[in-house]
């Protein structure tokens, strides 16, 4: 019976306290729904209505805003801040560092704080290059270099 098969992960099933009605609340995208969530399915087959990521910025002369917490002007250009982006790639995939640990450390964005999290976000929020990437990649990947505006992301998606 399709009633005791389980409920993708995420998903509880609830009891409507207006109608007495069954529905599924989904507690990673505070979605609910009627219908049983099917089990199995690639989570990305339907488009969440939100992500979550972490990022790692880098910024160079020409971003919208050349400044930082970390310094007052930057001057590098676009492509030292795309070289010094790559070898931030190659140290986390050798595992030599965290994603979390060099966004710690070395993020032009003010995430930096929470390890380069920026929480849960929906389409229209992000620049566009940067929502296209994160919405393209699963939970637990990272990206390549991509660039806004604000300059150079590698993006890890978290949920």
């Amino acid at each position: 019976m399709a009633d005791e098969e389980p409920l993708p992960s995420g998903w509880e099933k609830r009891m409507s306290r207006k109608s007495g009605r069954i529905y599924f609340f989904n507690h990673i995208t505070n979605k609910s729904q009627w219908e049983r969530p099917k089990a199995g399915g690639n989570h990305n087959s339907i488009e969440p209505d939100k992500v979550r990521c972490s990022h790692l910025l880098v910024k160079h002369n020409q971003s919208r805003r050349p400044s930082s917490w970390r310094q007052e002007e930057i001057t590098r250009s676009k492509e030292e801040a795309l070289e010094t982006l790559n070898e931030y790639i190659q140290t986390i995939k050798s595992g030599d560092a965290s994603f979390e640990s060099l966004a710690s450390k070395y993020s032009d964005c003010s995430s930096a704080r929470e390890g380069g999290d920026l929480g849960y976000f929906g389409k229209g929020q992000m620049q566009r290059p940067f929502e296209e990437a994160t919405y393209s990649l699963k939970t637990g990947e990272m990206s390549n270099p991509v660039f806004t505006d604000s300059g150079i992301h590698i993006i890890l998606r978290t949920a």
